[in-house]
């Protein structure tokens, strides 16, 4: 994939374009301040954006804005976000957009080579990556009627809002899929939403329930 990284951590950047690049992708573009990162993207027109939450000369939200202009300009562009923190608002705004092609993890992540770049490949083609932690505090937030779901089902719900499919979660909970399907019947029934069998759009669905 062609990518633009944006990150103004001279060592992180720096380790993200090695990993990248070792992983056979092409970084276009780096960047390490807020105003640069719309140009860069409107002029490569990257395959994906890995961009920092928080850039000079704020500090507060200029990587976030920025991706959210970018997927105006540009709908549809793969966008992983990366935060030091869970940040619970600037996860649900970029989410309001749309969760197709986005990504929201926290930098510790990067250091778990394979999980950060399966989540690269998830959001490049145009899936869904979402840090458990963020998923806990877009649950935790919602009080009722995630009450009503068993811990299992919790566990299930948690799993897809990461954009995991049936036979991972499956895998990660060490049990039968077809237990794993009926989990999420149960999910879906008791969250009022629509069944599906697409597992990009049980995402949207889950996503926007956990975001409402």
């Amino acid at each position: 994939m062609r990518i633009v990284i944006a990150e103004d951590n001279v060592l992180l950047r720096e380790g993200l374009v090695l990993l990248l690049t070792s992983d056979g992708h092409d970084v276009v573009a780096v960047v390490g301040s807020g105003p640069d990162v719309l140009p860069a993207l409107l002029e490569h027109r990257p395959d994906a954006a890995v961009l920092d939450v928080r850039l000079p000369p704020g500090f507060r939200d200029e990587g976030l804005r920025a991706a959210i202009l970018a997927r105006e300009a540009l709908p549809g562009l793969p966008v992983l976000v990366l935060s030091q923190y869970v940040e619970e608002t600037y996860a649900a705004e970029l989410l309001a957009g749309g969760a197709q092609g986005v990504g929201y993890l926290l930098k510790d992540r990067v250091s778990r080579v394979e999980e950060f770049l399966d989540a690269l490949r998830r959001v490049g083609a145009g899936g869904t990556a979402l840090d458990p932690e963020v998923v806990s505090q877009l649950m935790t937030a919602r009080h009722d009627p995630l009450q009503a779901l068993t811990p299992r089902e919790r566990e299930v719900l948690g799993l897809m809002a990461q954009g995991l499919d049936n036979t991972t979660i499956a895998t990660t909970l060490v049990i039968a899929e077809r237990s794993v399907s009926k989990h999420i019947g149960a999910v879906f029934a008791k969250l009022g939403l629509p069944p599906t069998d697409s597992g990009h759009r049980r995402v949207l669905a889950v996503l926007a329930y956990l975001n409402s």
